[in-house]
């Protein structure tokens, strides 16, 4: 799905490890402009150009290092409620 090594919970996306080294992030749509600001993070897309919508994030390998794969990960957990 989406070209990712997907990891689902409850039969939805959480997140998907990119080819790149990234993450597909699935988060709260209403959270998504804020999210976006974090380094590393922008808006997903399908292809060239176009847009997955809110809600959909990657984030690029450098940003994962640390914590930063755990707080990604605790971002789209907390989607869930």
């Amino acid at each position: 799905m989406f070209g990712t090594r997907s990891f689902m919970v409850r039969e939805q996306l959480l997140v998907g490890a990119l080819r790149t080294g990234g993450l597909l992030v699935r988060v709260d749509p209403d959270r998504h402009g804020e999210l976006t600001t974090r380094p590393g993070a922008r808006q997903a897309t399908m292809g060239t150009g176009r847009d997955m919508g809110a809600g959909w994030i990657e984030v690029e390998p450098e940003a994962l290092s640390g914590a930063g794969l755990a707080l990604w990960v605790d971002v789209a957990l907390a989607r869930r409620g």
